[in-house]
Formats: C-alpha cells, sequence, structure tokens
C-alpha cells in the first residue's frame, strides 16, 4: 500500500488525544469512612470487570476513528509502487548546452549550467539522459544513460564555453538521432542557450524533429547588452624591405541592445604599441580607424589591433602576422644575347622580372662565359635561357650549386645541343631532352592540361591562350613531377626536387622565337609565381579563423616533428598529417627542425553579434506538427494517480468503516457511563 497524499499521515498524531483524555478521566475510587456497610448492595466483580473492558473498547474504537479519518484523507492506494508513482511516464531526454562564444558574455555560461543542473533533478529513476556540449559542432557528447550523476559531473567539469560559432540545426539533428534508439516513448530535447540570431544559419527548412520529440528552449542569454568587436582588419601578409608606409585599417562595429559611443583602438607590433586612436560613434554604429606603419626591417611581424570601451573582451582583439622579405636575387644567364630586344632571348624574361620600381625581384643578367661559382653564390635563383655553350666546369659548379640548396630554371632554344645537355645536366634535369619539335605554318600547340593545386598554378585561374610553334619532346625522369602539357599529350612543364635545391625545366623558349607566351597576360605572373615557388618553401596561409583546420607543413617537417605552441608556452597535440583544428584566438608558433612561422587565429565576426532570435521562430521552425505539447510531470503524475485511484476508491470504504465506528462508540459510550 501507497499514500498518494502522505503528509495527511501526521495527523496519526490525534490518536493520541483519546489516550489522553482516557488517561485523565481515570479516578481512583474515594475512600469513605462508614460505620456499617451491611446495608450497601454488594457489586459482582464481573460486572465491573465488564465495564472496564467497555472502557477499553471504547478507547480502542475512539482512537480507530481517528486514525481511519487520517487515512482516508492520506488517499491510499494498494498494489501499486512507488516507482510508478513518482517516474508516471519514464522519459529519454537529450540535454544541449551552448559552449559557443557568445555564451562568454556575462554570466550567461553559469546561468546555463545552473539550468542544466536544474533540468537534471527532475529526473528519476527510469529516466534517461544524453548530453551535447555544441557550439558549430557537437564538442561534447554523451550519449543516453539512467545515471544521471554521470551527467552531472560532465556538466560541472565544464569550466567555460569555446571560441566557436553557434549553429542550432546540425546539433539538434544530432539530438534527434540520439532519441531514435531511445528506450522510452516519452522523448524531449532541452535547448539552453542564449539564442543568438546567427545560430539559424545554414538551416534548413524541410527538416523537422521527429514527430513525439517536445523541444524545451530554456534562454539563459543577457537582457541587456553591449559590445563593440573588430568585424575586419586589412593588414599585408608579405612585404619587401624597401616596401613603402603601409596602412592598415580596421572596421569597429556596436551592436547588442545598447550602443557604445565611446571608445578606443590600439596597434601593436612585435608586442610595442605603435599607434591608438579614438573611437565616436554617437551617430554610427561602427567606423574604420586607419593606422600608418612602416616595416623597416626584414624579419615576421606579429601585429594586434585591440578595441576597448565595453565589458566583453573575449572578442576585442584581432591578430597578424606580416612577413618582411629580401628581395629575390635572379640571375639570368642569357645564351643568345643582342642589341635588337627582339632577338634578345632574356628580353621579355627580364621585363617581367624587374621592370617595375616595386618589383620583388632584383635581377642580375650575363652571358653564359661569365658564369662562375661567384656568380651562383650570390644568386637565389638561375634562370638558363636558350644556353648551349656551357663548360664541364662550368656545369659541374651549377650542379653543386643545386645540391647545396639553390635553384635553377631552364628555358632550351634552339641553341641548345640535346647530347651535351644530357650529359652535362642528367644528374639534376627534371627530363632528358629528345629533340625539336617545329610544326608548319597555321599549326600550333597550347597548353592542355595543368597542375591547378601546384603552387606556381593555383594562382592562375584564366585559360591558358599562348601558341606554341617549337618546343623540345621531353621524357620526363622517374622523380619528376609533370606539371603541364601540350595538347599532343607532351610534357610542357617538369619539376624535381635535387638534393636540397629544385629544377624547373620549360620545353618551349621564354622570348617570341617559338611562341607567343610573352604576350599573354599569364606571363608575368607565371613568371613571378615560378621565381617564388623556385626559392621560397610554401609555408600556405598564415591566417585563420576558430574552426579552421591550419597544416603545418613546415620544410623540414617531413623529417622533423612538428611543435607547435601558443603564446603561453602550450604546446598542441597535432593529428596526422601535421593538422590542427584552431579553437582559440591568438598566435601560434610552429617549428620543424630550423625552420619556423607563425600563424595568427581569430574569432569569427559573426559571433560578436549579439542579436537575439525569437524562441518561437527557432520552436516553429524544427518541432514536427504531428508532435502534441508535452505536459509537465507534475500533471503527468497527477492523471496517472487520477486513473489508478478511479477503480479503487479505497477511502470511501474507510469512511464508510468510520461511520460504522461511530455508531458503535456512542452505543458504548451510553451503556459505560449511564
Amino acid at each position: 500500500m501507497v499514500f498518494l497524499t502522505p503528509l495527511f499521515l501526521l495527523g496519526l498524531l490525534a490518536a493520541l488525544i483519546p489516550v489522553a483524555i482516557h488517561l485523565i478521566r481515570r479516578e481512583k475510587p474515594p475512600k469513605i469512612m462508614f460505620s456499617t456497610i451491611r446495608f450497601l448492595k454488594k457489586t459482582s466483580k464481573k460486572l465491573v470487570l465488564f465495564q472496564h473492558l467497555q472502557q477499553i473498547a471504547l478507547l480502542l474504537l475512539r482512537v480507530a476513528v481517528i486514525a481511519l479519518l487520517v487515512i482516508a484523507f492520506a488517499r491510499p492506494l494498494l498494489n501499486q509502487s512507488v516507482a510508478r508513482l513518482v517516474d508516471a511516464d519514464p522519459q529519454s531526454a537529450v540535454i544541449l548546452l551552448d559552449t559557443s562564444m557568445s555564451m562568454r558574455y556575462g554570466d550567461n555560461f553559469d546561468e546555463a549550467k545552473a539550468e542544466a543542473l536544474n533540468v537534471l533533478d527532475r529526473f528519476t529513476g527510469g529516466d534517461e539522459v544524453a548530453l551535447i556540449a555544441f557550439s558549430v559542432s557537437a564538442e561534447l557528447v554523451r550519449e543516453l544513460d539512467a545515471d544521471v550523476g554521470r551527467i552531472r559531473e560532465l556538466i560541472e567539469d565544464i569550466e567555460e564555453p569555446g571560441y566557436g560559432a553557434t549553429r542550432y540545426y546540425p546539433n539538434l539533428r544530432l539530438a534527434d538521432q540520439l532519441l531514435e534508439n531511445s528506450r522510452n516513448e516519452n522523448r524531449a530535447i532541452y535547448l539552453i542557450s542564449d539564442f543568438q540570431d546567427i545560430g539559424m544559419q545554414a538551416a534548413d527548412e524541410t527538416w523537422k524533429l521527429a514527430p513525439g520529440v517536445a523541444l524545451n528552449l530554456i534562454d539563459v542569454g543577457a537582457a541587456e547588452s553591449e559590445n563593440l568587436a573588430l568585424t575586419d582588419v586589412r593588414a599585408p601578409e608579405q612585404l619587401l624591405e624597401d616596401s613603402a608606409q603601409q596602412r592598415i585599417l580596421a572596421r569597429v562595429r556596436s551592436s547588442g541592445t545598447r550602443l557604445v559611443e565611446q571608445g578606443e583602438v590600439s596597434l601593436s607590433l612585435n608586442g610595442q604599441m605603435i599607434d591608438r586612436a579614438e573611437l565616436d560613434l554617437a551617430d554610427r554604429s561602427e567606423q574604420v580607424v586607419t593606422f600608418d606603419v612602416e616595416f623597416d626591417a626584414e624579419g615576421t611581424y606579429v601585429g594586434e589591433v585591440r578595441v576597448s570601451g565595453d565589458g566583453f573582451i573575449d572578442d576585442n582583439a584581432y591578430y597578424f602576422t606580416v612577413d618582411v622579405l629580401p628581395k629575390i636575387n635572379v640571375l639570368l644567364v642569357n645564351g643568345e644575347s643582342s642589341a635588337n630586344w627582339f632577338d634578345d632571348e632574356g628580353h621579355w624574361f627580364g621585363l617581367a622580372v624587374s621592370s617595375t620600381e616595386g618589383s620583388p625581384f632584383a635581377l642580375q643578367t650575363i652571358e653564359s662565359a661569365e658564369l662562375s661559382a661567384s656568380a651562383l653564390r650570390q644568386s637565389d635563383v638561375v634562370a638558363l635561357l636558350n644556353v648551349g655553350d656551357l663548360s664541364t666546369d662550368q656545369a659541374s659548379e651549377l650542379t653543386d650549386y643545386v645540391n647545396q640548396g639553390g635553384s635553377l630554371l631552364i628555358a632550351p632554344g634552339d641553341r641548345v645541343d640535346a647530347e651535351l645537355f644530357n650529359r652535362q645536366f642528367g644528374e639534376i634535369t627534371p627530363g632528358q631532352l629528345q629533340s625539336t619539335d617545329m610544326l608548319g605554318r597555321g599549326d600550333y600547340l597550347v597548353i592542355a592540361d595543368y597542375d591547378r593545386r601546384h603552387p606556381i598554378l593555383r594562382p592562375l585561374e584564366s585559360d591558358w591562350m599562348a601558341r606554341f610553334k617549337g618546343h623540345w619532346l621531353l621524357m620526363p625522369t622517374e622523380e619528376a613531377n609533370v606539371l603541364m602539357q601540350f595538347d599532343n599529350t607532351e610534357a610542357a612543364l617538369v619539376e624535381k626536387d635535387v638534393g636540397e635545391g629544385r629544377v624547373l625545366l620549360f620545353a618551349s623558349s621564354l622570348d617570341l622565337e617559338w611562341n607567343n607566351l610573352p604576350l599573354q597576360g599569364l606571363f608575368l605572373p607565371f613568371i613571378h609565381e615560378t621565381l617564388r615557388h623556385l626559392v621560397q618553401s610554401e609555408i600556405g596561409p598564415r591566417s585563420f579563423n576558430i574552426g579552421d583546420s591550419i597544416n603545418f607543413s613546415l620544410p623540414g617537417s617531413e623529417q622533423n616533428p612538428v611543435i607547435v605552441s601558443n603564446v603561453d608556452n602550450q604546446t598542441f597535440s597535432l593529428a596526422e598529417n601535421n593538422v590542427l583544428i584552431a579553437s582559440e584566438p591568438g598566435i601560434l608558433t610552429a617549428s620543424a627542425g630550423d625552420s619556423a612561422a607563425r600563424y595568427a587565429v581569430n574569432i569569427l565576426p559573426e559571433e560578436s553579434n549579439l542579436t537575439r532570435l525569437p524562441l518561437s521562430t527557432l520552436y516553429d521552425a524544427v518541432v514536427n506538427p504531428d508532435t502534441s505539447p508535452m505536459q509537465s510531470r507534475a500533471v503527468q503524475t497527477a492523471q496517472l494517480i487520477e486513473e489508478l485511484e478511479r477503480p479503487q476508491r479505497l477511502w470511501w470504504w474507510i469512511l464508510g468503516l468510520v461511520m460504522l465506528l461511530l455508531l458503535m462508540e456512542v452505543v458504548i459510550a451510553n451503556r459505560t457511563y449511564r
């Protein structure tokens, strides 16, 4: 037996009242002095005993009446377990806890954790709970578990939210999938968030929660908010050492329910304050601030733009890096120089390399007879254009130069002898020269295929329209990579790593003798990207956002482990292929052997927008129309109690017994105290 209103059982204490009255009214017979008792009637001992038993029965009846009244009001129920009443309809639930960057605002996350723990307090035996801590995607997932204590520990162990953006749909999908195999029909999702408007991005209007899955939205966002955020910073990534003064632009926006009218923006380079500017947003929501900076020395600069004046500091900084590079020394060995520019083999190459004052290259042009080990040591890259008369010693010096880390670009022409070339450069060339192929009048070849992912060709998005009347037939070596092909499938550009250096072999000339490539718009960027690739090892992009995959492909990373650390000297473990998912803003330093590079990680500007989302918008968008509103646990329990109690109505019978006992009490009381 269980009692539906057990608090009434405290009324059983009232059953002591008749006992107390009985004891109080109990009197000892007085002693009276008589001269003689021969005139008094003698009372039978049996009659005295009978009256005593009547008094005890009367006491028990009165106690029973009170006790039965209390039990009737406590509403007893037979053959039902307490668990079934308390857990009237066992539930399978998923708690979605928002851990995006906006939850760092004010006390949002502390309130979110408190609400999550309050939700857990509602669950009892028979329930099962899952947990998803999310931002863009799920960052912590605990599948359905009947041990609520484990879920509680996980929530308490989350110290602070991350820096990711908010996305509701992918995480609601995951919660819906977790509930697919739940053991209880009563299924619910508890979404605890500040409900940023950007969380609805990438919404799928065709998707709904499964029928029967209830959605409970718990809002912990601040009612009022103010924020200054850096939505965009424009800074150069690479500069030459003698570059002119540079400008860095910073766009600041005020968002939230209260606009911030005043603030300050500062610029630091390598930890030193460079400049600062005042913000005046009294009549506008955003402002662009300009800083003029001179990068006067070679090296990598770490920059930080910071805004102040609001109460949310987590999005007040933007990080960037600037590499100031020396000019690349290019040695052009002209195999067919001429006073007539039209006939000069190196004319068009020279124009592409150093025709402008701001060129990243320093060009030195010599004839083949002037090539020496001293000239090679002063060069970062050597270009051999139609050179066919090098001595054996010169070829040997050039081979040593490449093996020791030098770079070489070869464009053979009509003055090159295939047999001599293959003999002198067989160790370093990416391809063996076979013979020249000169096409007839009106016939030509074009570039039909090229490796669009290669560092040289990736920036060149336009189609290759150059026409080739002549070229060398090449036989690429086993170690070579074919980067470009003519439309007759012959190799046009091949590459090979030699020792610590690199060699590129172009199958045609770089003047107008065999093609019209120098007249094409792609010629200049093609030459520039080729020279950069030969000299500068590609490190890849240096600026990333939270959630991006950073590939630390440093020179030497194949032979040495890559070590990545932040400004606090905290090191990070890398996944396969030296990849790390950016999880917090700041500057990362990666090193592998003698190579090192710095990477900037910034928050997503959209996460700084604290505009709120109406809860009804999200609810109406994802809840299945076939889902009935979920009743509270108290209502469900009350309904089940009524259903269980209706066929029994045990308290009616108890009240009837009370009435019968009251009649008996009246009869016995009259007979006892007559």
